[in-house]
């Protein structure tokens, strides 16, 4: 089978991880996304996966902001930890080898990220949950998903939401919404259309590093866009 990707860096916001509640942690949809990267990691893809910690603590921006900046941001890595190990836990349950790497050292449960150890996990088969950020407060973790994507080589970046695609409008609020199938970088700074910060679109896009933009609640979209399918919104150079 021809492989559209064969390493990928797969973003999960820790709001997907929460399911209809919109806090903590639903392990039913933690299961299914486990199953869903299951199957494409059996057709041989390589994947890191970039857990946010929303669900958990949002920080500075759900009405924290008395509390120092810093601060709010290191309780928000914190929060991607309890995510990542409920993700591992979930994908070992199904039979995929993992491995945790957290930007913030935490010997007791995970390893610390260094670079070349996790493209050497990813060689060998094991898929590598990325957590705590980029260990710098003021940077978010889609920041860090395009950068852990540059650093372990990844072809893609590959951002998972509860949408299908990019809209020019929230497509829950305007029916008249029109999605976007493919957008420049450019067009998502210039049009400030929401998919990743300005900073994680800048990054991609001085490396030419695609981003798919797509909804991880169908449960084929994952592997339809391994296998070349047409799924979502792609954001790449002109």
């Amino acid at each position: 089978m021809n492989l559209k990707f064969k390493r990928i860096l797969l973003k999960l916001s820790g709001e997907a991880l929460s399911g209809a509640e919109g806090y903590g942690i639903d392990l039913n949809v933690v299961k299914r996304y486990a199953e869903q990267i299951k199957e494409v990691h059996e057709l041989g893809v390589e994947i890191a996966i970039v857990v946010g910690g929303g669900n958990i603590w949002r920080g500075v921006d759900e009405g924290h902001r008395e509390m120092d900046r810093a601060t709010a941001d290191y309780m928000g890595m914190l929060a991607t930890v309890m995510n990542a190990l409920s993700l591992q836990d979930r994908l070992e349950h199904v039979g995929v080898v993992t491995r945790v790497q957290t930007a913030i050292e935490m010997k007791a449960i995970a390893e610390p990220f260094i670079r070349r150890r996790a493209i050497r996990h990813l060689e060998k088969r094991r898929v590598v949950i990325l957590a705590a950020g980029s260990g710098n407060p003021y940077f978010t973790t889609d920041t860090t998903a395009a950068l852990r994507a540059l650093e372990i080589g990844a072809e893609a970046l590959l951002k998972a939401t509860k949408v299908d695609g990019v809209y020019d409008m929230d497509p829950k609020k305007h029916p008249q919404a029109v999605k976007y199938h493919e957008l420049t970088y450019l067009d998502v700074l210039n049009k400030q259309l929401k998919i990743m910060d300005a900073a994680a679109i800048s990054l991609c896009m001085d490396h030419k590093l695609p981003i798919m933009v797509f909804d991880m609640e169908k449960y084929e979209n994952l592997k339809g866009i391994i296998e070349g399918e047409s799924v979502g919104t792609l954001v790449r150079q002109e």
